[in-house]
Parts: C-alpha cells; structure tokens; sequence
C-alpha cells in the first residue's frame, strides 16, 4: 500500500531529510501537500522533484513568487494561513509537523483535528499546549508519533511496557558549542558562535536554543505530556557523542537504551514505517568499537540557567510553559540581531515568566487560547528587550 506524506516545514531540516527518504521508497510513499515558511523558489523546486500534489507558503506575501516558480507545473498552490489548511486538509495517511516554533501550533493541531497520523517534530505544540494536544489527540483518535531523536528513542525504548513499571525516563544532550566554556566566555560568545552545533545540522534558532540547553528544557516538557510522567520522573544528562539519545530506568534496575548515529533520518524513518523499518541509503551504521567511548556529564543549570527555568516551567504547570516559550523566542531574535547578550536570554526569559505567573496559572483551554497568550508574552517581551540592554 502506498502512502501519502504531507510536510509542515517541508523546506527545513527535517522536511528535507523526510523528503530524502521519501525519494529513496518511492514505491511505499507519495507526497501530497508541501507547506513551506517563505522561500518561494525553494517549495517550488522541492514540490517539482517530489511530484506533489499541492505547495503552500506561509508567508501570503510569497505567493505570485511560488505561483511563478511553479507555472507549468500543474501543481496546485497557495500562500498564507487559509492555504497552509488547506493542505493540511488534503488526504494524508501522514502528517510531519516540522514547522519551528508556536508557528506550527495552528496546523499540527488541524492535522490533529482530522485524526491524522502525525509524525510529530514541532516541540513547541506540546509546550504551548500539550493539555488540549493530548486531550484532542485522544477526542479525534488521532496518532502522535515523536521525530525528535530523544522521544523516539524513549518511545522505542519503552517499547510495549507500561509507564507505570518506569523509575524515570532520561533524554541527551550533546552539551552544544558551550559545553567546556567557562561561564564568562559564555557571556561574551556571539550568535555565530552560539550557532555552531558540534553534532547536528538545524536551524539557527534550535542551534541557539541547543547552546542554552534551552532545547532540552522544552523536550523535558514534550516528554511529559508524550509518555505522562511526572517531572520529578524526568531527566536530562549531556552525552557528547549524541549516540545514546534516550533511556528509560525501570523500577527494577534495568535500563533500556535507544542507541542511533546522529542522524534525523532515523527517528523520521521510525516514524514513516509505521511499525515497519525503513532501510536508509547513505546511512551511517553504529559501530560502538569504532566510536570507542560513550561519555556522559550532568547538566550544569548555573552555566546554562534555561535548563532551570524550562524546569521550573514544568513543574508550576498551568501556562507557564506557554509563557516561556513565548518570551524565549523574542529573545533568541533578539540575540540573533545583537540587541542583547547570550545570557540576557535567560534573563528575559525569567522575567516573563515571573511577571505573568499569577495571571496565568491554568493551562491554555486550546490553541486560541495558547495563541493569545503567546501574543501577549511576546508583546511584553519586545517592550522588556530595550530596557534589559539599557539596565545591562
């Protein structure tokens, strides 16, 4: 039987990396619709190779640029939010969420509302409102499935066993550009340095989030609302080699690992088989006497204090997440366009949260209600930037 795939983020990281193992089982996958952000000419190359079925941009601003790239084509397009739903209405067999940040709430959550499959990479779904995700997942028998390397390795790890018969469940992290910095060359570091992923290939943003450990404090949250454990049941320990990217620690002294090379293809892979493996062309194969050691360090909060805050977040509940998330992505731009420094980050980002904590103590009811308090936090959070740069 042959399915159908549509990308959310199709132009990303992760969409290409989808794409690339689409183009390698043509025989099990079609694609039906490609949703890009605003790179016109890119979408429109990507949905020409891939044959899809329908392109859209979220940028409506981009859309005579894509309908000129694609003239000729056949392919149906559009730009602008009306048109990204309306690829996520077209008929999938599966979704793969990847559009980065709240950005990616909308869709997801309408792919979500047609009881798709949903291969699962936005992060910040869960983070902004992974009460009513999980809660509408269930109400619309729709199937989340985790592409982040740490969930799906926690995933394949607990395989059948039950959450109950779990200590705890700890997810990896490379320690990013910044792991054996000093505290005070941390502070000085640019966007450029804090950009450099020792290990994986992403985004500026995620790459800026992995050298906070910020990252991880978001997947601590995906984690809990994903396998529904507790925070205390959580964990996050730095592994330089990104070999190990989950265990789960059973409440008889076992533990099982999920063990993979670094690379995104395959939790992607583990997604798309839908209980099937997918060979992977050019993949590289784990070889533990080649790679020698597997070396693992605790996560230092005092040098990267959004490793802390994410915590916190977690453990007040209601719409703290929702908060951070929010005040966490002006201050990444913030950083990124040098209007404050590494670790004005994390302060931005506490400042947001203990501002808005006695205004929002439950959690968002739905998307709109994410939506509005993401918009609120960051209308606050533009306002603090300048003052925190002036106080600095």
């Amino acid at each position: 039987m042959t399915l159908t795939v549509t990308i959310l983020g199709a132009t990303g990281s992760i969409g290409r990396s989808t794409t690339d193992l689409l183009a390698q089982h043509p025989d099990r996958f079609r694609v039906g619709a490609l949703v890009g952000g605003r790179d016109a000419v890119a979408l429109a190359k990507l949905a020409r190779e891939m044959g899809a079925q329908f392109a859209a941009l979220a940028d409506a601003s981009a859309g005579p640029a894509l309908a000129e790239a694609l003239s000729g084509s056949g392919i149906p397009n559009g730009a602008g939010e009306s048109a990204v739903l309306e690829a996520v209405a077209r008929d999938a067999d599966i979704v793969v969420a990847a559009v980065s940040g709240a950005a990616g709430l909308k869709p997801t959550h309408a792919a979500l509302r047609l009881g798709r499959t949903v291969a699962l990479a936005n992060k910040e779904s869960l983070v902004c409102a992974g009460d009513a995700f999980m809660r509408d997942a269930a109400r619309y028998n729709a199937k989340l499935l985790p592409v982040d390397s740490e969930h799906n390795a926690l995933a394949q790890a607990l395989g059948n066993g039950p959450v109950s018969d779990v200590a705890k469940m700890t997810i990896t992290a490379s320690g990013g550009p910044f792991r054996t910095w000093t505290r005070e060359r941390i502070a000085a570091a640019s966007a450029t340095e804090a950009a450099a992923h020792p290990t994986w290939s992403m985004g500026m943003k995620i790459n800026i989030d992995s050298a906070s450990l910020m990252n991880k404090g978001l997947e601590l949250i995906e984690a809990h609302h994903l396998f529904a454990l507790e925070p205390e049941r959580l964990d996050v320990i730095v592994h330089p080699q990104s070999i190990v990217h989950g265990l789960v620690y059973w409440l008889d002294g076992a533990v099982t690992a999920g063990l993979a090379m670094p690379d995104m293809r395959v939790p992607i892979a583990h997604c798309l088989g839908l209980g099937d493996r997918l060979t992977i062309a050019r993949g590289r194969p784990l070889d533990l006497a080649a790679a020698g050691s597997l070396t693992f360090e605790p996560a230092d909060e005092a040098r990267f204090p959004c490793l802390r805050i994410a915590r916190a977040a977690l453990a007040d509940g209601g719409a703290a997440p929702t908060v951070m998330n929010a005040a966490n992505e002006i201050a990444v731009a913030a950083f990124i366009r040098g209007a404050i420094r590494f670790y004005d980050i994390a302060d931005l980002v506490e400042r947001a949260c203990e501002h808005f904590a006695a205004r929002y103590r439950t959690a968002p009811a739905d998307v709109d209600e994410a939506l509005a308090i993401d918009a609120e936090v960051r209308a606050w959070s533009l306002e603090a930037t300048p003052r925190m740069r002036a106080a600095g």
